[in-house]
């Protein structure tokens, strides 16, 4: 097969949360571990780093892969979902699998993934680590692709295990209160093994604590840590919290063993988009106008953004936003400014809510604009529509950023 033929397959036959939601949620592990055996148990021959959260997993897993890289080991990076190519998910070094390995993979385990019906990620998963595996990383950083507990990558024994901010998202899969997805995320807290919590929210703390003491595992809260603290070139205000999370893994990953210095964190840190390839974060597309793109989707996320926004300066603001269908959008609609020209569209997945339906909710909280197409249109039309000192801000949803970066 081709390479877009393989991706077509991979796609098409199988489930993929990314297009078809709830549906595509395995409740149990058996199907990952019985590929791990078929490929000969990859995961077992690297080490690694286990990032669960909310919001802030993939900055933070881009971030400890960037000073690692600095410091000279190979490096895997296994992240979700993808913005604009698949291969996205899987690098080495900040280079993502080329397409030659993934039809090859494909190829090779096809009769397996059809017979066992496994999950577009289940999938996914095993192709990241057969290539770390043979890739020979020193250490793959490895971010879960949904809650933690029952997440296909949650087969690995890692050195640190990472849980960045809980908040409400998923809630169909994981739960309807912040106990019930901390339970989730809690899940890959192992034995004997560190666990780093990149914020501490009091609802939740014993959560953590608990499930720690009980696997004895040495857990910290970043926040109450006194670290050094380091410039990142990823923009978004609420990269702090994230960076505190990056620096206290790696601090601890020194004193297992890896040879990581000052200077180390320092660049590596200040060059994570040139050396992971990051995309979708507080990034800058234009300076006249300037236009800001973000793929915070939920409420704690957006909360962030919008009061980052509110900082920003500018004559008029444009907003071009579109969601998933499944989507709370009682929750994330109000946090939106009410004084800005939306632009409502529905991202290109199986997934996307009909712009009029968004507009519809949208006009309940006061925010007012046009329905558009596609967001190509949206886009093209906000860009036609702002002057020289206005800004335009792109977001909603992951998959509204993927079509205009």
């Amino acid at each position: 097969m081709t390479y877009k033929a393989t991706l077509d397959w991979m796609f098409a036959q199988l489930p993929m949360y990314q297009c078809q939601g709830k549906t595509a949620f395995k409740k149990d592990l058996t199907n990952i571990l019985a590929f791990a055996e078929n490929l000969n148990n990859p995961h077992q021959k690297f080490k690694s780093v286990h990032i669960a959260g909310t919001n802030g997993k993939g900055s933070t897993s881009h971030m400890i892969a960037s000073v690692l890289q600095e410091a000279g080991y190979n490096v895997g990076l296994y992240t979700s979902p993808h913005l604009k190519d698949f291969r996205e998910r899987i690098k080495v070094n900040g280079k993502c699998i080329s397409k030659k390995k993934v039809v090859q993979f494909i190829s090779e385990n096809k009769t397996f993934l059809e017979q066992q019906k496994l999950s577009f990620f289940e999938m996914t998963v095993g192709m990241a680590f057969d290539y770390f595996a043979k890739q020979k990383v020193d250490i793959a950083i490895i971010e879960v692709g949904l809650g933690g507990r029952l997440d296909s990558t949650n087969i690995i024994k890692p050195e640190v295990s990472v849980i960045t901010n809980i908040g409400f998202d998923h809630t169909q899969m994981l739960g309807n209160t912040l106990q019930e997805i901390a339970h989730e995320k809690a899940g890959i807290i192992k034995e004997n093994t560190p666990v780093v919590i990149s914020e501490r929210q009091e609802e939740i703390q014993n959560i953590f604590l608990k499930k720690a003491d009980e696997l004895n595992a040495s857990i910290c809260f970043t926040e109450d840590e006194i670290l050094e603290t380091y410039k990142t070139d990823l923009l978004g205000s609420y990269q702090l919290k994230n960076c505190n999370a990056a620096v206290k893994t790696l601090n601890i990953l020194k004193t297992k063993g890896f040879d990581v210095s000052r200077s180390n964190i320092k660049k590596g840190l200040q060059q994570v988009v040139k050396n992971t390839g990051l995309l979708g974060r507080w990034q800058i597309l234009s300076q006249e106008p300037l236009i800001i793109c973000d793929t915070a989707h939920n409420r704690e996320g957006l909360t962030y953004v919008i009061k980052q926004l509110h900082e920003q300066k500018f004559d008029n603001l444009h907003i071009v936003i579109g969601t998933v269908n499944d989507k709370d959008l009682n929750s994330v609609l109000p946090l939106f400014p009410k004084k800005a020209t939306y632009y409502f569209c529905k991202p290109d997945v199986i997934r996307g809510l009909d712009a009029e339906k968004l507009q519809k909710k949208a006009s309940n909280c006061h925010l007012i604009g046009a329905t558009y197409s596609s967001v190509k249109e949206a886009f093209q039309s906000a860009k036609n529509e702002a002057k020289t000192n206005d800004l335009i801000f792109v977001g909603g949803s992951t998959f509204v950023v993927a079509e205009v970066v």
